[in-house]
Formats: C-alpha cells, structure tokens, sequence
C-alpha cells in the first residue's frame, strides 16, 4: 500500500511538473497580434500625441511584442469615438480606447448623445496632465493682470461647451473675462493651428501639447503663456501646475484680478471639480470588461514595466513632465469617483450652458 501511495504521489508530481513546464512555454497571449488603440479626436492634440508616444513601448513591453497601431477617429468633441468603440470594440483586447477629459464631461453632464459607460469598461492606465493657457501678443496682454484690458477682443476656439472646453468656460467666468467662445473645432489640435493661423487669440493646450508644440511658439514670441490650470490635490487644494511651475494658478490670478480669494464661490466649485475630473484623471486607456484576463493582465504589466524602462522615463519627461503614469487597476475606482458631481456644481453647469451657450439636454 505504501508502495501504492509513494508511486501515486511521484505520478501527481511529475504530471504537475509536466503541467507547470508547459504552462512557461506557453506562447504569449499577443504574439503574432496588431493591437488598435483609437484615438477620439484628430491628430495633433494632446491624447493623440500621448498615444503615439506610448506605442512603441507598448511593443516593447506587452509580452508577445505586439505590433500597436493609432488610428484617429474624430467627431463630436470625442463622442463619436468612444461612441462607436463601445458598440463595435473587439472584446479581445486588440482594440483600446484613449481618453481624455472630453471623454469624461460629456458623459458626466449626461449629454444625450454619449453611448458609453466608463463602467463597462476597465482601466489599462491613467496619468494626469496640466493645461497652460496662452494668448497672442497682438492681444497686448504680457502677464494674466492684463486680461481684464486686452488690447483686442479674446477669441477661443473650443471642441464643445460639453467637452473638456467647458473648464475653460468656467475659468473665464471665475476671472471675469470678455471672451468670443467659437466651438466646433475636430480637437486640440485643429485649434491650436487656428490660433496660430490668426483665427483665435488665446488658447490652452493640454501638456503634450504645449510641451512639443506650443513652447516653441513662446521662443519665437508668437505666444505668451500666462496661466496654468491648475493642479487639484487630494485635498482639494490648488497647487501649481509641475510642468509649468513658473505660471500661477487661476487661484493666483483671481486674486491679483479681483483683490480676494474665490473660496466659497460655486463657480469656483464648480472649476476645481472639472479640474479634477479632466485633468488629475486626464489620460486614460480602457478595454471592454469581457476582455480575457490574460490580455488584461498583459496590458497592466507592460505598464509597470515602462515605469522601470529608463528609456521610457527619459523620454516621458518631455512628453509627461511630471505627472506619473498608474496601472489603471489600482486607480480605477478613484477615477470613476471623480466622475460624479455634487447636485449643486450640476445645477450651475446646466445653468450656465443653456444661458450663455444654448446648450440643453
């Protein structure tokens, strides 16, 4: 009997050993694969620029070294394209969704034209980025104390009142600025190029952006940086953007404006929860929740491996500045609580959208 036992548990180790062996030989989940990550908006803008620079990486760190391809989908300030990938998204995991707060805002305000659910998807990785605002020198404005008296009338070009523009909106009420808002614009991109073609005279662009495309602008003095957006803390504090560390926050130019603090204003309120919801989530990566877990977990391992890749860090810092990049699983139910405003902040959103900028839901 003793035999019997000593023999079966020699069989159980070796068929275990068998098993493990072939377990490591497994072929990788995303060899021989293409992955499509669909970028929501035009080239040129800041999810699109962030996106091509994590690609290649992608390749190189996905187990199975993938090859990974962006293909830009816009319209309706991002809605058209995250729209279709929660209808049409292959649940293998080949096909990720980038997003950014034009994603978000819409599908916080209830637009009735969003057909997606941040719910039914999971988070691959997040990264906040900054936003610096920058206006024309034609305008004559050299420092954000001039804004209240430009030498021209400030015009903007926006996506939508309901995309991530609509924290600019805010600011400009915050401040108390004589603005011309003209939306309609494909992404970021498109209306940079408007700013710079003469069309508009102040602008923002997300990090990405300004850092790769804006910044040079300023060295040739075709633009003038005055304030960032501002970074919103855990605890609900403003504090300066770290890519842009020499611009003062709206908090700074508030005051300088108007010789007090906004605490207390719902206006003000209301930019800090859009800042937090654009900016401190900004960028984000998902897949469909039926993804299999081994894709899944393909997706966020690559993740902590370019955080640990020095080529990766090097080359972050012109694209990233600053902001780290998290395994979307560990943040996830931060982000979708960040999506949820209070009663309040909602009411003077709608408010201001169907007064100034005959929006209505």
């Amino acid at each position: 009997m003793r035999r019997i036992v000593v023999v079966g548990v020699l069989l159980a180790l070796a068929s275990w050993s068998l098993g493990a062996g072939a377990a490591q030989g497994q072929t990788p989940y995303y060899a021989g694969k293409t992955i499509e990550i669909i970028v929501p908006f035009g080239p040129g803008g800041g999810t699109d620029i962030e996106s091509r620079f994590f690609a290649p990486f992608f390749e190189k760190h996905i187990a199975g070294n993938p090859k990974v391809l962006v293909r830009n989908m816009p319209g309706g300030g991002s809605i058209l394209g995250a729209n279709f990938y929660a209808q049409n998204a292959k649940p293998d995991g080949t096909q990720i969704l980038a997003t950014s707060g034009s994603t978000v805002i819409p599908f916080m305000l209830g637009v009735p034209q969003v057909r997606y659910d941040f719910a039914q998807w999971k988070l691959i990785k997040v990264n906040g980025v900054g936003g610096v605002i920058y206006v024309s020198p034609k305008t004559g404005v050299k420092t954000a104390a001039d804004l209240l008296k430009p030498g021209e009338k400030l015009v903007y070009g926006g996506i939508s009142a309901t995309a991530l523009d609509l924290t600019v909106l805010l600011l400009f009420e915050i401040l108390g600025l004589d603005v011309r808002s003209v939306m309609g614009f494909e992404g970021r991109g498109p209306a940079r190029l408007a700013f710079e073609r003469g069309e508009t005279n102040i602008d923002y662009q997300t990090t990405p952006a300004y850092l790769t495309q804006v910044v040079p602008l300023v060295s040739e003095g075709k633009a003038v940086p005055v304030m960032s957006m501002g970074f919103v803390n855990d605890r609900g504090q403003m504090l300066r953007d770290p890519a842009a560390p020499d611009l003062p926050t709206p908090y700074d130019v508030f005051q300088t404006l108007h010789q007090r603090k906004p605490d207390g204003l719902i206006r003000w309120k209301a930019y800090q929860s859009m800042v937090a919801a654009g900016f401190a989530f900004q960028k984000a990566l998902w897949v469909p929740k039926a993804t299999p877990p081994e894709a899944v977990t393909a997706l966020l391992e690559s993740i902590d491996k370019m955080g640990r890749d020095p080529q990766f860090r090097a080359l972050s810092r012109n694209v990233l500045e600053g902001y780290t990049v998290f395994r979307g699983d560990r943040l996830e139910p931060a982000v979708l609580r960040s999506m949820r405003m209070t009663l309040d902040v909602n009411r003077y959103i709608l408010n201001l959208l169907q007064t100034k900028y005959n929006v209505r839901f």
